[in-house]
Order: C-alpha cells, then structure tokens, then sequence
C-alpha cells in the first residue's frame, strides 16, 4: 500500500526536507512541473514500489520453498496450480520492477515526466496513476492505435 503522508527525504547528505502530498502536487503551476520537490516525491513513490516487489519476490521464494509433499494427485494439483499462478504474478511484477527501476533512471538523468515520443510532459496526474509512464497519454493513444491497426 502506497501512503499518502509527507514522509521525510533527503535531497543531500544530512539535508532533509518534507516530501509534497498528492493534494500539494495537483496543485502546483504547470511552471513547477518536475522540480525539485515534484522529483522527490515521484522518487519515494517509486522506490515504496520498488520495497514492494522485491518484498513479494522474496515471500514467494519462501513459500515455494517452505511446500511439502503432498500424498493425494488432487491436493498436490490444487497446490501446483497456485504456485503457477503465483509464479505468473511475480513474473508481472518482475516486469513492473524493471519498469520502476527505469522510471528512478530516468528521474536521476533528468529525463523523468517527459514523453520519450513528443518531449512534452506527461502531466502529474497520468504520472501519479502510472509513475512509470514515459508516454503522454496522447502519445500512447497513438501507440495503441497503431499497434491495433498494424499489430506492431
């Protein structure tokens, strides 16, 4: 779960300063997009995504290794099913990990909020539904058009 207090982050050794809230974030001037302060909150965002995954990755390598022999086919099809899919959620999840860990790339590269298409910015409400957006939604809407009609 993603929390929405304004925990602390430091932006250099031994500075700390107060992270924005969503509420404060929507409510910038388009002037302030992707300042200092609108980074750092998109950076915790993504790095509690980040502790997140790699949490579920490491229960899942426990649960699989905590299973037992199960005598009866039903009981042990039952289990084999479930492993399945969880093995499918984190193959997900590892996919999303990866797309995180570009997304915090892109934020120390400077790149991060910007269409990789357009250059333009991909706006603080598309980012707050998908931090790891790195289309406009325009941009993807095209993307996703062309990819309907031609199946690129």
């Amino acid at each position: 779960m993603i929390s929405n207090t304004a925990p602390q982050a430091a932006d250099a050794p031994g500075r700390a300063h107060k992270l924005l809230t969503e509420e404060e974030l929507l409510a910038m001037p388009e002037s302030e997009y992707m300042n200092d302060a609108q980074l750092a909150f998109f950076r915790n965002r993504l790095r509690e995504i980040e502790r997140s995954l790699v949490q579920n990755a490491d229960q899942t390598t426990e649960h699989l290794r905590e299973t037992q022999f199960v005598p009866d086919p039903a009981d042990r099809a039952t289990i084999e099913e479930e492993h399945a899919l969880e093995l499918r959620t984190r193959d997900r999840e590892r996919k999303l990990l990866k797309k995180v860990q570009q997304s915090l790339t892109r934020i120390d590269s400077g790149e991060y909020g910007w269409c990789e298409e357009t250059g333009e910015p991909i706006g603080v409400p598309r980012l707050l539904a998908r931090p790891t957006a790195t289309l406009s939604l325009e941009a993807q809407q095209r993307r996703e058009m062309r990819q309907k009609l031609y199946g690129d």
